[in-house]
């Protein structure tokens, strides 16, 4: 696992009331957020097509799209297309130190890659005690966990990434069950001291005996 300053997540809670006011959300407002750049193989196109379905059923969500890159345009088109455009709110490029500001923001962190080892979005979000939806791609599993921090959603999937959407939407007691067991799961798993003694004593359990 890579190990990360955990800090700035559990505290993040802090922020989020100048984070949703800074960003123009509403009390009544369910953030569902990503954490990527705006590129190939980051999977916006499956949340974004998703996202007609979820409005239509849920007015109150909203999505916040952290990050840049090359696709914007592309994807900016495509929600204006469907009627969206209002729902969704872009950050733009932001420093690594600011991402707890707009996860704050966050009821619900969604992943929809189809390629990662394992996204530190996914950790940072259950840490922040956030629930996710994610693809079923790399070391996902790891951390998503169906039933107990998350939704595990097969890869390009639309309708069922939807639902998941949904479902966490319309249940503030599942948002609150799954974050809140994501971080008592994973806060000390992920913490940098904890990960370099566990580097360390794999080490020095598979040197040669005659080093000793």
């Amino acid at each position: 696992y890579s190990g990360m300053d955990v800090e700035p997540f559990i505290a993040c809670h802090r922020l989020a009331d100048a984070a949703r006011a800074e960003l123009q959300f509403a009390d009544g407002d369910i953030v569902v957020g990503k954490i990527a750049r705006l590129f190939h193989l980051k999977g916006h196109e499956y949340l974004i097509d998703a996202a007609k379905s979820v409005v239509a059923r849920n007015p109150r969500v909203r999505f916040l799209l952290v990050g840049d890159g090359v696709l914007r345009a592309q994807y900016e088109r495509r929600i204006a297309e469907l009627g969206l455009t209002k729902h969704f709110v872009f950050t733009g490029l932001v420093p690594p130190e600011r991402v707890p500001y707009y996860l704050s923001a966050m009821d619900a962190l969604v992943h929809t890659s189809l390629r990662e080892g394992l996204a530190r979005t996914l950790p940072q979000a259950l840490i922040a005690g956030k629930p996710v939806v994610s693809y079923d791609v790399d070391g996902a599993r790891e951390v998503v966990l169906p039933g107990e921090t998350g939704f595990l959603l097969p890869p390009k999937s639309v309708a069922p990434l939807a639902e998941a959407i949904l479902e966490l939407a319309n249940d503030s007691s599942l948002r609150s069950r799954l974050g809140e067991r994501g971080a008592a799961r994973f806060t000390e798993q992920f913490r940098h001291p904890v990960m370099s003694q566990r580097i360390r004593q794999l080490y020095l359990n598979l040197r040669p005996e005659k080093s000793l």
